[in-house]
């Protein structure tokens, strides 16, 4: 019979309920629930009918039922947990962006490689059932080498320097809010690692970015571009063009299906899973890894996603304030 895996979540926001509303595993159960306030952790607890809830992280980490952590804290926080869980011998599960740089990020999977661990981001379109499908799809019908990749995401949000979105102390700012679905999607289609050939960035009055263009490219001579703001809305919308036809994809963090198009202008709909059940999708894809079942891949894209936005933030001169 297989193991029944333990989880535990550490932030009781609106993510953490989520996650609750939409966990279904056979093979898995939420087991604890962690706030820095023990009435919050009674309460979340009591609302969902989980067994133990925490005022205190060390206290949650020295549970030797727990198996796996589920981090849903603010990103500026995700490192706080992160390290602590590892250190005590537990598989993490971060939101994200997992961390806010590439030191940040190299330092937990070091930790994580010596504890013989599983780390992983929560980037649900990595384990979206429709993007293996695509893969196939142009394996198939033969749709040739991958030409261009372009994704937008425009989240407006109302110009309030005291909003956490534009709070420079807290990592504010469109790249990591936003900017990592872009980018992740970006590189869910790129055959090599790619690096930045041209970048802009608009500076909001806090200092943190409001809205940025980042053009890559790599080794294969597969180029994209991404497109951010924090000040109008824009599609969430990925244009993916092979040589004999492009894919449309809307709403691609947790898209079910895509609109191809050949180059005699014909198109097809490709369907693969549902939206609805994205957060289950990359929940069981992480009880896999921690069962041996399924390598850890999508952690080689969260480091490109990682490098690429710290190598932004470098050339724009935008350091946060802890850095």
């Amino acid at each position: 019979m297989p193991k029944k895996y333990r989880w535990a979540i550490v932030g009781l926001g609106n993510i953490a309920h989520s996650f609750v509303k939409y966990f279904d595993q056979p093979d898995g159960e939420i087991y604890a629930v962690c706030s820095r306030s023990q009435a919050k952790a009674d309460a979340f607890a009591n609302d969902h009918q989980i067994p133990k809830a925490y005022g205190d992280l060390s206290a949650l980490l020295a549970d030797p039922q727990v198996d796996i952590v589920y981090v849903a804290t603010p990103h500026n926080y995700h490192l706080d947990t992160i390290l602590p869980a590892l250190k005590a011998g537990k598989h993490v599960f971060s939101e994200k962006a997992i961390t806010m740089t590439s030191a940040q990020l190299n330092q937990a999977k070091a930790l994580a490689a010596a504890n013989q661990l599983v780390l992983a981001e929560a980037m649900t379109l990595y384990h979206m059932p429709l993007y293996q499908k695509l893969h196939a799809f142009a394996d198939d019908h033969q749709l040739g080498a991958l030409k261009m990749v372009q994704a937008s995401f425009g989240s407006f949000k109302e110009p309030d320097p005291t909003n956490r979105f534009f709070n420079p102390e807290l990592a504010g700012g469109a790249l990591l809010d936003i900017g990592v679905y872009a980018l992740a999607f970006v590189r869910e289609f790129l055959t090599a690692k790619p690096y930045i050939t041209g970048t802009t960035m608009h500076r909001f009055s806090t200092g943190v970015d409001e809205a940025e263009t980042i053009s890559l490219r790599n080794a294969n001579d597969e180029l994209a571009n991404i497109a951010l703001t924090f000040r109008a809305k824009m599609p969430k919308q990925g244009i993916v063009a092979y040589e004999n036809g492009y894919f449309t994809i809307d709403t691609y963090p947790r898209a079910d299906h895509a609109l191809f198009t050949d180059n005699q202008g014909q198109t097809q709909v490709i369907q693969a899973g549902a939206s609805t059940n994205a957060m289950n999708y990359e929940i069981a894809d992480m009880q896999r890894m921690v069962a041996g079942n399924l390598a850890n891949t999508s952690l080689v894209k969260t480091t490109d996603v990682m490098d690429i936005m710290t190598a932004a933030r470098q050339q724009w001169d935008y350091r946060y304030p802890f850095e």
